[in-house]
């Protein structure tokens, strides 16, 4: 083996080693061209050392360099691409932050939000990851509480709400005579969800007077029980009782519930439910006969009819869709036809992206010199916003990535040239000793 020969075979081993770390960078960069959320990385080579052979006539030191190393590899947080897809369970964050995730306790930091719904009704990353974010507690999401799980299965329900208010607006005939009757029907439904036929009954008693009668089925009421032995009396479901009074244009004037005394101006009345059948909680409502200070019911010479019926009543219903809105409030629809906050995504930022450890599977782990995610609600504390039912894209560049690989390919033809003339002048040299 010749003295020159292990140098020659460092060299060669240096410049093997720099292209290989350069096309393993490109080769993972066009690899995941395709890769929701994925930052494109550069590597940046330095040179090794130097060794020294003296200096110069002028002190200027000769020194000869031995080779390239690996200086940093670096990633490219740009924004990427951001399209729609339609899916539901899709979000991409525009601008700054990661979206934070957990598995096993252990908090990990991606921008793919390619989600999707577990088997636990949790939303979850690709790779059984779950998103983290703000619960929603009665509607209302607080982030001042820590961070949680988002429950967004079809599991989700939402409970049954008891009618409070109800509004009918009626027109009652004025030409029906004494005698005449008008009955309409609403639903409303009690604490567990149930649903009852509420009947308004109204009978003109006189010029520009109807007394009003509301009921409900006996049958949706428990019977009561008195005396020794008990008896079994049915409820008569009738509920409230009273009178209206019009003006001679028709307008509500005035209104009593039960044996009271008239109210002029009229006001609202109320009804009351006790022992339901089904075992819900007693329920006290409000049949709302003004629309803030004007009647909803009237007398005119038309038909009698009921042109509209509201009430805030519901039964419990599950979850059939969500929305998550720029600030990553996620609102959810339900089969009852009622709407809720269910909660909130959260975002993370940090000192320094580029401390960011990358761990594959798309997520992140922080080091001591990315420093402590800031967590916090999108568009809050300089974090980007979030678009629903849309992807980011990868920001790798094809033609930027081609041309770097061009380059490599070039860098290492040339160096590979300096070593194979290297070789001819030792194999020469070998020959001028024989």
């Amino acid at each position: 083996m010749s003295m020159i020969e292990t140098p020659l075979m460092r060299g060669l081993e240096r410049v093997l080693d720099r292209s290989a770390y350069r096309h393993q960078v490109i080769a993972s960069n066009l690899a995941n061209v395709d890769t929701p959320g994925f930052k494109d990385q550069q590597i940046e080579f330095a040179d090794l050392f130097y060794q020294n052979l003296g200096t110069d006539g002028a002190g200027d030191p000769i020194q000869q360099g031995a080779g390239v190393q690996v200086s940093s590899q670096t990633s490219d947080f740009t924004q990427g691409d951001v399209s729609a897809t339609g899916v539901d369970t899709d979000v991409a964050i525009n601008g700054n932050g990661f979206f934070v995730v957990e598995e096993n306790g252990v908090q990990s930091y991606t921008r793919a939000g390619n989600f999707e719904i577990g088997t636990n009704n949790l939303l979850e990353t690709a790779g059984g990851q779950t998103v983290m974010g703000y619960p929603a507690t009665n509607g209302v999401v607080n982030t001042s509480a820590g961070l949680s799980t988002l429950e967004l299965g079809a599991g989700t329900s939402s409970p049954a709400t008891a009618t409070a208010n109800l509004q009918m607006t009626t027109n009652l005939n004025a030409t029906g005579g004494v005698g005449s009757t008008y009955s309409t029907t609403a639903t409303i439904y009690d604490s567990l969800g149930a649903p009852h036929q509420l009947t308004v009954t109204y009978t003109n008693t006189g010029v520009n007077t109807w007394s009003y009668q509301l009921s409900i089925p006996s049958a949706d009421l428990s019977p009561t029980v008195s005396g020794t032995p008990p008896v079994s009396t049915p409820q008569t479901g009738i509920l409230q009782t009273g009178t209206l009074t019009f003006d001679g244009n028709g307008n509500l004037i005035s209104d009593t519930q039960g044996t009271g005394a008239a109210a002029t101006p009229p006001t609202d009345i109320t009804a009351s439910i006790s022992g339901f059948a089904d075992g819900a909680s007693n329920q006290t409502f409000n049949w709302n006969v003004l629309n803030g200070t004007t009647p909803v019911i009237t007398q005119l010479a038309a038909a009698n009819s009921t042109a509209s019926i509201e009430q805030d009543g519901t039964a419990s219903g599950t979850l059939q869709s969500f929305s998550i809105g720029s600030d990553g409030t996620i609102t959810g629809s339900f089969s009852n036809g009622t709407t809720a906050t269910l909660g909130q995504i959260a975002l993370a930022s940090f000192a320094d992206e580029q401390g960011l450890s990358r761990n594959g599977d798309n997520t992140y782990s922080t080091t001591l010199a990315s420093g402590q995610p800031t967590i916090g609600a999108p568009t809050s504390g300089g974090l980007g916003s979030i678009t629903g039912g849309s992807l980011e894209a990868s920001n790798v560049d094809i033609a930027t990535e081609f041309s770097n690989l061009i380059v490599a390919q070039r860098s290492y033809e040339a160096n590979a040239r300096v070593i194979t003339t290297f070789d001819q002048i030792e194999q020469d040299t070998i020959a001028l000793k024989q």
